[in-house]
């Protein structure tokens, strides 16, 4: 509880004690003159009036002072003073009722502080990985500069205990990081020499050395930060409503209630010749002023997609504004790019087939190979890719896994396209696709199995191939599921990679649909086919990591990017981003935007259920200022801790 939380609970029990013992008192028998005790008894009430209900009346008289009359402040003031007048008038000396709305009227601002502060935390939490300088090395002494002043390419120091303040690759040193600010996952991350880092890491233990790959104005921890900030400016249809709603609705329930203190006194006199009654329809007038404050909804309905977004940033899902999440709600069609996305879009070596001595064939046969020539074909594969930074290379000398001797290589050719020529302890070697053994003459042999194939030719013989494949994410399989039991129509993947390739992995998680050897412009035209073919009511999301994605993620009705290793350009482009790749997270965050907009509906409908009922009872004269003050305040703490419900976190075993 905060500093103004603190005092506004200090005040609401000072109130209710004062309001306690002036009742139990017994000051009507006190000896002395009846005018006396009158004025004593209503500046007591008015001092406890004051003390509870100050900060309304000041924001009343300044609401009218700005022209901006008619809001709950306003209705609440004129209600508790016009109950006062109301108490006078009748010489009944109870002013409870005047005290008692504004007091619980408090009780339930009290409510909607602590549920926007719990929700606020959240996020606040994610505001302190913004970390508050970067350390650079300079003669063996730390010098701590400010982020924005170190750029790419330098060389940071991390301490333990130390915010990462900048994207970058570690270059010595070995650690644990607490990611929980970023992903929301609690179990801390390893991290080594070569090892890509991000910002808004905590360092737990070893001292990490760091080369910068971005400044800080575009690395993760600043774009996190910018999402964060600016996620509330963007308003979902529910919100814009209940905000034009209120400024149509508070007008009208006025003129409404002057009109019940105005019309029937006047119907009574002229046509019933009947006593006017003033002080009965005053009374109804106020009841039903307290009655008509529109603060459920106002309140609870911001509240609501405020705590779902702080919900889920804890989760490790950025939602840019509400606006998104209630977008997101109405999904039924969810396009997956595949490479780093689906797959971790790293390549992976997965066999390498050398020709069977007893059959000739280089895969699928059930015969045992020589494993000393797959470990040549390895080494003389590894070798030649030497000089290259290709993914396809690199996963070549991480599966030799042994340091590579480059005065063993000369007379190295790359043919773009096609692969690399090189001389490897003098001997003539060609390593690449098909393309390369074709221009080279040999007669190479096809792989039945799924993945990308690197042929190699050693001394003039095609000795075999190495088959790599990128490695499909272990929930992809459970997010597809997950999609599926939350009712979405149909998953589709979108890829560039050829049709076995990409109908292995589809195979493999399951989903409905798949297109494969498309071009970025090919992934918008389906896309464009999708969204024109929707069902009507539903939307589109498209989840994707690349430069080539961010076209597509503009163009769906719900962007969703992966945050960790996803492009700069495909998080700029997302309406959503995944802090931490897992595409069980796309289910998670559809769950949550369901839960969000189902609780603003039950908000808006049992609101307005019970603020028109009672509306009727208070016209009618069935309703005093206590059903009035269950009407405004209990409606209203009912609503706000219903709209708490958007913090629980969901279950990620569900």
């Amino acid at each position: 509880m905060n500093k103004k939380q603190k005092k506004m609970l200090t005040r609401i029990i000072i109130s209710a004690v004062l309001l306690i013992l002036v009742n139990i008192i017994p000051i009507d028998k006190i000896p002395l003159p009846e005018m006396i005790l009158f004025i004593g008894k209503l500046v007591i009430y008015i001092v406890i009036y004051i003390i509870i209900g100050h900060d309304i009346l000041r924001k009343a008289g300044k609401g009218i002072l700005n022209r901006r009359i008619f809001d709950e402040n306003f209705l609440m003031a004129v209600a508790t003073v016009g109950a006062f007048i109301l108490a006078i008038i009748e010489k009944s000396g109870d002013y409870n009722e005047a005290i008692a709305v504004m007091l619980f009227y408090q009780i339930g601002e009290l409510f909607q502080s602590y549920a926007v502060g719990k929700s606020r935390k959240n996020i606040s939490a994610l505001m302190d990985i913004r970390p508050d300088y970067a350390n650079i090395e300079k003669d063996g002494v730390l010098e701590k500069l400010d982020p924005d002043e170190v750029t790419a390419g330098t060389i940071i120091v991390v301490q333990p205990g130390e915010k990462v303040p900048i994207d970058g690759v570690v270059t010595e040193g070995t650690s644990s990081l607490n990611t929980a600010a970023l992903t929301g996952e609690s179990v801390p991350r390893d991290v080594k020499a070569g090892d890509e880092i991000i910002s808004g890491c905590i360092n737990l233990n070893g001292v990490l050395k760091i080369r910068t790959t971005k400044a800080f104005g575009e690395s993760t921890v600043s774009k996190i930060l910018e999402l964060v900030e600016n996620s509330s400016s963007n308003k979902s249809k529910s919100e814009n409503f209940i905000s034009k709603f209120a400024r149509i609705y508070t007008p009208i329930v006025c003129y409404l209630a002057l009109a019940l203190l105005v019309i029937p006194p006047i119907f009574n006199v002229l046509l019933l010749h009947a006593s006017a009654d003033f002080t009965t329809w005053l009374y109804r007038s106020l009841t039903f002023l307290v009655v008509s404050c529109p603060c459920a909804l106002v309140i609870s309905i911001p509240l609501t997609f405020f705590a779902a977004i702080g919900g889920a940033s804890r989760e490790g899902i950025l939602v840019k504004g509400s606006n998104y999440l209630e977008t997101l709600s109405k999904t039924g069609y969810v396009v997956f790019d595949k490479t780093g996305t689906l797959t971790h879009g790293v390549f992976k070596v997965n066999g390498i087939h050398s020709s069977c001595d007893k059959c000739g064939e280089f895969c699928g046969c059930e015969h045992e190979h020589n494993e000393e020539d797959a470990k040549r074909i390895l080494e003389y594969a590894a070798l030649a890719e030497i000089a290259s930074s290709h993914p396809i290379s690199n996963s070549l000398k991480v599966a030799y896994g042994k340091m590579l001797d480059r005065n063993r290589v000369t007379d190295i050719e790359e043919i773009s396209g096609h692969g690399i020529l090189a001389k490897v302890d003098g001997i003539p070697v060609a390593v690449g696709n098909a393309r390369l053994m074709e221009r080279e003459g040999y007669e190479y042999k096809k792989c039945t199995h799924p993945g990308t194939i690197v042929h190699i030719a050693i001394d003039g013989k095609y000795e075999g191939h190495i088959l790599i494949s990128d490695v499909i994410k272990e929930n992809s399989g459970k997010a597809i599921k997950e999609l599926r039991n939350a009712g979405i129509i149909r998953n589709i993947m979108l890829t560039g990679d050829d049709r076995v390739i990409a109908e292995h992995t589809a195979t493999e998680i399951k989903i409905d649909e798949f297109h494969a050897e498309l071009l970025p412009a090919d992934k918008v035209s389906r896309v464009e086919e999708l969204l024109s073919g929707k069902e009507s009511g539903r939307t589109l999301a498209f989840v994707g990591d690349g430069i080539n994605d961010a076209p597509v993620l503009t163009r769906a009705d719900v962007g969703i990017a992966m945050g960790a290793m996803g492009s700069d350009a495909a998080i700029e482009a997302a309406d959503v981003v995944l802090m931490d790749d897992d595409p069980v997270n796309v289910p998670r965050a559809i769950k949550i935007a369901k839960r969000a907009l189902k609780i603003v509906y039950e908000n808006i409908g049992f609101a307005l259920l019970i603020k028109i009922g009672c509306l009727i009872l208070a016209a009618v004269g069935l309703a005093n200022m206590w059903l009035a003050i269950f009407a405004d305040v209990g409606v209203m703490v009912l609503c706000v801790l219903n709209a708490m419900r958007a913090l629980i976190k969901i279950d990620k075993k569900s």
